[in-house]
Order: C-alpha cells, then sequence, then structure tokens
C-alpha cells in the first residue's frame, strides 16, 4: 500500500475530479491525503480521504469557493500567495505524513516543484484544459479557433506574451522557489510537470489537432458511478439543461436571459444554479416550463437534455459528450474560451456572447434543435470517451508510474 498526497487549488471542481480518482486509488487498497488551507477540507465529501490543513486560513475568506465581483488581478494574486505559502510549508507536512508520491493538479505549481526538491516521484492532473504549450497552439484561455496561417500563430504568440504578463506575480513565485529547491529554472505552470505521467480529462478528438508528450494520458472525465435519474416535469418539448458551474451560478441576468431564450425557442429549461441564486431570484425566474434546482445530476440530466447550456467549463462538455447532447457555450472566463472554441471547431455545438439577447440565445438554440449535424460530431466523440478509462485508468496510470519511478507512455501516443 502507498501513500499518495493530492496538491491541487482550492476549487471545488478540481477536488471533486481528484476525489474521483483519490476513491479510485483506495479501491486498490493505497492510502490518499489532501494537502491545502484549512478551508479546504470541506471541499471533500469521502471521510476515508485524509486531509492535512497546511497554513492559515486564506486571506480573502470564500475567494476560492465564490468568485463574484472578485477583479481578475486580485484572483491571480491570490493564486500566487497560495503557490507561495505552499511552496514554505509543504515539504515539511509531506515528510512528516511520510508521503511515498504526489498527484499534482497542472494548475497548482507547488506540488510539481516541492516533490522534485523531495525527490517524490509525481503524476500531473489537467483538470481543465491542459496548460502543456506548443507552438501553433493557443493558450487555453484564449478564445482563438485553430489555424495554421502566418496570422494566427502571431496572434496566438502574442496573445501568449499579454498572458505571460498578466501572470508575472505567480512565474516570479515559481522562479523564485524553484531556484531555492535547486531545481533548473523554471518560470511558468507549464514548465512543473511531471515527466513520468500526465493525465487529462479530455479526449484526444476533443482538442485541436496537436502533439502532447507521450506520457500524456487522455482519460475522459475523472468520476465516480453515475446511476441517479433526474425526474422533469413538463409536455413533449424538448428540453434544455442550463448550468454554469459553480464558480458562475450567481449570474442572475444571465439565466434571465437563458430563460427568455428557451421559451422562444419552445423548449422546457432545467437550470442547475449550484447554490449561486438567492430564493428571490430563483422565484422570480421560475415559470411554466421553467424548473429550478440548487444541484442535480448532471450526467443524468444532459442524457435526457435534448441541448445543453453551459459556460464552458470542461466538467460539463464532456458530461454533454457523453450523453451525446449538443452544446451552446457562453464562456465566462478560465479556460472557458478554449473551451468554447473547440466546442465549435469539432461541430458538436456553438458558442455564444454573455452579452447576446434573447433572440440571439434562441436563434443558436433552434439551430442546435433541429440540425443532426451537431449530434452526428458528438457520436465519433461519444465513442472515443467511452474507452477513455476515466478515474479507474487514471488510477493505473497514478500506481505505475509512482511505483516505477519510470515514465507511463500513452497507450495510442500519435494515433
Amino acid at each position: 500500500m502507498s501513500h499518495f498526497a493530492v496538491i491541487a487549488p482550492p476549487l471545488f471542481s478540481h477536488f471533486r475530479a481528484l476525489e474521483s480518482l483519490a476513491q479510485a486509488l483506495l479501491a486498490r487498497g493505497h492510502r490518499v491525503t489532501f494537502f491545502q488551507r484549512p478551508e479546504a477540507r470541506s471541499l471533500l465529501t469521502d471521510p476515508r480521504i485524509g486531509f492535512v490543513a497546511v497554513g492559515g486560513p486564506a486571506p480573502d475568506a470564500g475567494l476560492f469557493s465564490h468568485v463574484s465581483g472578485v477583479g481578475l488581478m486580485r484572483l491571480i494574486d491570490a493564486l500566487a500567495a497560495n503557490t507561495d505559502m505552499l511552496c514554505r510549508l509543504l515539504p515539511a507536512a509531506l515528510e512528516q505524513a511520510g508521503v511515498d508520491g504526489v498527484i499534482a493538479d497542472q494548475m497548482e505549481a507547488a506540488g510539481g516543484l516541492v516533490a522534485e526538491a523531495l525527490d517524490l516521484g509525481f503524476v500531473s492532473v489537467a483538470c481543465a484544459l491542459p496548460v502543456n504549450r506548443e507552438a501553433g497552439i493557443p493558450l487555453p484561455v484564449m478564445p482563438f479557433g485553430y489555424a495554421t496561417d502566418d496570422k494566427s500563430r502571431k496572434l496566438y504568440a502574442s496573445s501568449t506574451e499579454v498572458y505571460d504578463w498578466l501572470m508575472r506575480r505567480p512565474r516570479r513565485v515559481i522562479a523564485r522557489h524553484a531556484a531555492a529547491f535547486g531545481l533548473s529554472p523554471r518560470d511558468g505552470l507549464h514548465q512543473c510537470l511531471s515527466p513520468l505521467a500526465q493525465i487529462g480529462q479530455t479526449i484526444t478528438g476533443f482538442d485541436f489537432p496537436r502533439t502532447l508528450p507521450a506520457c500524456f494520458h487522455a482519460v475522459g472525465p475523472l468520476r465516480g458511478g453515475m446511476t441517479q435519474s433526474v425526474a422533469t416535469s413538463g409536455s413533449g418539448k424538448p428540453l434544455i439543461f442550463a448550468s454554469l458551474g459553480t464558480l458562475q451560478g450567481h449570474r442572475y441576468s444571465l439565466f434571465r436571459t437563458i430563460v427568455r431564450a428557451s421559451r422562444r425557442a419552445g423548449a422546457r429549461l432545467l437550470i442547475a444554479h449550484c447554490g449561486g441564486l438567492s430564493a428571490r431570484q430563483v422565484a422570480k425566474l421560475r415559470l411554466p416550463d421553467v424548473e429550478i434546482v440548487d444541484f442535480t445530476c448532471q450526467p443524468a440530466a444532459l442524457r435526457q437534455a435534448s441541448v445543453a447550456i453551459t459556460h464552458g467549463g470542461l466538467n460539463t462538455v464532456m458530461d454533454a459528450i457523453a450523453a451525446g447532447t449538443p452544446v451552446l457555450t457562453i464562456p465566462l472566463g478560465f479556460d472557458q474560451p478554449g473551451v468554447a472554441a473547440r466546442v465549435v471547431y469539432r461541430g458538436i455545438g456553438r458558442r455564444a456572447s454573455r452579452f447576446a439577447t434573447p433572440g440571439a440565445l434562441a436563434s443558436h438554440l433552434d439551430a442546435l434543435l433541429t440540425h443532426d449535424r451537431y449530434r452526428g460530431c458528438q457520436r465519433e466523440l461519444q465513442r472515443q470517451l467511452a474507452c477513455a478509462g476515466g478515474a479507474s485508468r487514471a488510477a493505473e496510470i497514478v500506481v505505475r508510474a509512482l511505483n516505477t519511478r519510470r515514465p507511463v507512455i500513452a497507450e495510442y501516443y500519435g494515433s
């Protein structure tokens, strides 16, 4: 039995994915412990998974659990401060806990940096779009489609420069701790990834044409068993499922636009606001053929839906692919513009502006409801996703990489 540490930013979707991976490792007889600020303990639901509090509560209490009104630079500064704290305190915490290896979220550089400093094997996990960089491929936070002409390549390069400037504080933190640990120079998340194995929640067919490392394994969503069903009321009208995720579920005005657009499209609507709306806001949105819940079993809801409306979260889009449900993406931040660009590129849905009118959204919904080509494109990705392996395959890769300390090459690399 091995003891694995999980290092991830204190974000709900990241903890949920890595908790599923942890459960798959527990089923194989291993021990798993998450290391993060004390308030992150509430993000875990399985009592069998260990948790070690590192440092004190974050100065901005609740910042990572609800980003309403949070400025971009404030969020970036908070991420940098969290990485700095972990790089300072994790070495002692990991040594005291006696861990045998590290599972490091790609979005938290401290996982890889500290593992290297302690000579621990580590595996990188991309809970969002991979941060791996490649010439000719836009960064995942950018809204650009895929193209190979010189103009597009220059656009990708200049946008990368802007991104790196915005991320200058986290980059300085990474560079400083890499030097303090005696590691090779580095100043970005993409330079803190595992040479043993990298795991992504996406699938090759959803991404742009690219060449990821040979040890990168696209296993699809990290999930537990999903057997729950969702009861929805209404007539024979098509059902639209709408969710803006756990961090953006407070956007009442956007939900109001979605309600109006769905009614124009002649469809029923199920909204899951993930606790972001007040009771008063829910009452104002509730109309005939409109159901509103805090949470629901998303995969089950998507299996019943004719269209999914999403902020472009990778988890929701992967669930939509598994269900074969066309997607209308309304990206709001993080890697969502990149996810939306891939939805359009692969022909499985459409992208709309968060400032779109009800009429504009209704036009997108009409197209998704009436044209079979979107479901046709979904079917090919469905087949690939069904063979990806999910959390069980990811657990196999983790154990093999961390027990042998040798690179685990993807079976279908280059295919």
